[in-house]
């Protein structure tokens, strides 16, 4: 009699769980479902934002949202190597753009140093740049090294509550080092909303533009959503993220040969991690 009844109730466990992996769809080239996962060292357990020189995969660049360090290691690194450039605070993103490294901090303020310095212990020749960006809380960046321009996505308070579009801002990096103003971009989540059929506050987290596909893809960790748009912003795909394997994704970049990467912070049960998924072509 208990098998009699436990044997459909696992069937039907077993008919939700198939169900639920379809609902996990990925972008055309991309396996978001079968990632390779590298452990983080424990003082990347927070780990947020990452980063690769020119696009070399061979040496992981990133930081992590409690100290003012970048963190330099290979996948797999037990011990990584620390370049301090600031005192500790909320820092969410990095970018190295043209030999200049590029750390945001939350509330938008931004600290650059030459790449030359990212192997020292200490940045020595650190700006801060102060009220380019607007008022409100930001998580994602990254840097165009063609044109030498930085694109920053606010995740809140940039927006009227009215106005279902997520903002972003445009930096232009100059050949010494220092920002400037340059525009502005807008996504527009009433587009994202009509594809998941669901209403929500979007909230992204970090962004990075695939070279390959000519697209940007966007990461919320909040609403498990990767956003895929063209290069003006108009959304073009939403994929949900399996929330078993994207636990709290707040990294994104891709490698010189398309293959993508997301990073996760860690929590009570599990350790932070960096998420290959290769690129395999349409």
């Amino acid at each position: 009699m208990i098998m009699n009844r436990i044997i459909p109730f696992l069937f039907l466990i077993l008919c939700i769980a198939c169900f639920e992996k379809k609902n996990y769809t990925s972008p055309p080239g991309y396996d978001l479902n079968n990632p390779q996962k590298f452990i983080m060292p424990q003082t990347l357990e927070e780990i947020s934002g990452i980063e690769f020189y020119k696009g070399s995969p061979d040496t992981l660049y990133a930081q992590q949202d409690e100290e003012g360090v970048l963190f330099r290691l290979q996948p797999g690194d037990t011990r990584p190597l620390r370049c301090r450039f600031a005192k500790n605070g909320d820092y969410e993103d990095l970018a190295i753009c043209n030999d200049w490294v590029i750390m945001l901090k939350s509330n938008g303020n931004l600290y650059v140093f030459p790449f030359s310095e990212a192997g020292q212990e200490k940045a020595e020749h650190v700006t801060e740049f102060k009220e380019l960006l607007p008022e409100g809380e930001f998580e994602g960046m990254y840097a165009d090294e063609q044109q030498d321009l930085l694109y920053v996505l606010c995740k809140q308070g940039c927006s009227n509550k009215k106005d279902k579009t997520s903002k972003g801002f445009i930096l232009q990096l100059l050949p010494d080092g220092s920002l400037a103003q340059k525009g502005a971009f807008t996504i527009d989540v009433k587009e994202i909303e009509a594809r998941v059929k669901e209403k929500f506050n979007f909230h992204p987290a970090a962004l990075a533009f695939n070279s390959r596909t000519a697209e940007w893809f966007v990461v919320s960790s909040v609403n498990k959503l990767l956003v895929i748009t063209d290069p003006s912003w108009k959304v073009k795909q939403v994929h949900r993220l399996n929330p078993s394997i994207y636990i709290q994704s707040e990294g994104i970049v891709f490698d010189k040969d398309g293959n993508l990467y997301i990073s996760n912070e860690g929590n009570e049960l599990s350790r932070g991690n960096m998420l290959k998924i290769p690129y395999t072509g349409k």
